[in-house]
């Protein structure tokens, strides 16, 4: 919980605004390549986007200086979640740009004789970020014009072959938000976490690529892994913590 909020704020960043609203926080190298542009105005130590519509072919313009990845993949700007976005921007610069992003995870559970079980995805090596680590049976980022429960259901089809009408049954459970320090820069996401009680005869499989593989875990098995070794995704471990809170196999600590 520490590792996945160890961002201090602004540290040595700058606010960023689209118009009056403060989105994210940029460092100083996109602060300098943002000033290159007319739509942008920096004004009491903020940067500030004074057409929202503009950002993403600025955000497409810094990609094309090599100040980060470009994924093809444009996600909403919020001040807040839920909230209407202001704009959008491509998901590679979300990181450099400082600005929350939302997500959906979802804990696949089968109840059986011996006792809860939880289905475990482990990532593709070829991934871009955490590759090989262990996931949850659907997880991914809440695209521009989807909302929690649409990009579940679509993620869920996509990375572990589970028709529609068994996705639609996840029930909501909790949110919660991080502020990290990543390589690819500052990730402050917003995650919507559901439970999806699945037959005991369904067996997800990898369908796009980004899963290698599949396991049924006890959920001892579980909370075993998250205690003593390091090998779920950085995230997967906060939403894990979440399930077993919930469940009563962890104890709820004072905060730090």
């Amino acid at each position: 919980m520490r590792a996945c909020n160890n961002a201090e704020l602004p540290g040595g960043r700058t606010a960023f605004l689209i118009g009056d609203r403060a989105v994210g926080w940029v460092p100083a190298r996109i602060a300098t390549a943002l000033e290159q542009h007319p739509e942008i105005e920096v004004r009491r130590g903020q940067v500030v986007l004074r057409e929202p519509a503009a950002l993403p072919s600025i955000a497409r313009a810094l990609a094309d200086q090599g100040l980060y990845r470009w994924r093809g993949e444009a996600f909403d700007v919020r001040a807040s979640p839920g909230e209407p976005g202001l704009s959008q921007i491509d998901r590679g610069a979300i990181p450099s740009f400082g600005i929350q992003a939302a997500g959906v995870h979802v804990n696949g559970l089968v109840h059986r004789p011996d006792g809860l079980h939880l289905w475990i995805a482990r990532r593709a090596k070829d991934k871009l970020l955490d590759p090989g680590k262990l996931d949850h049976i659907v997880a991914g980022g809440i695209p521009a014009g989807l909302g929690p429960l649409e990009t579940l259901i679509k993620e869920a089809g996509e990375e572990a072959a589970i028709p529609p009408a068994l996705a639609a049954g996840a029930t909501q459970k909790s949110m919660f938000g991080y502020a990290m320090e990543r390589p690819e820069g500052l990730r402050r996401d917003w995650l919507y976490c559901y439970d999806l009680i699945l037959p005991g005869d369904f067996v997800p499989a990898p369908a796009d690529g980004e899963v290698e593989s599949f396991e049924l875990w006890p959920i001892e098995r579980v909370a075993d892994a998250v205690r003593t070794t390091d090998d779920f995704k950085f995230n997967v471990n906060l939403v894990l913590i979440d399930l077993l809170l919930r469940l009563g196999h962890v104890e709820a600590a004072d905060p730090p």
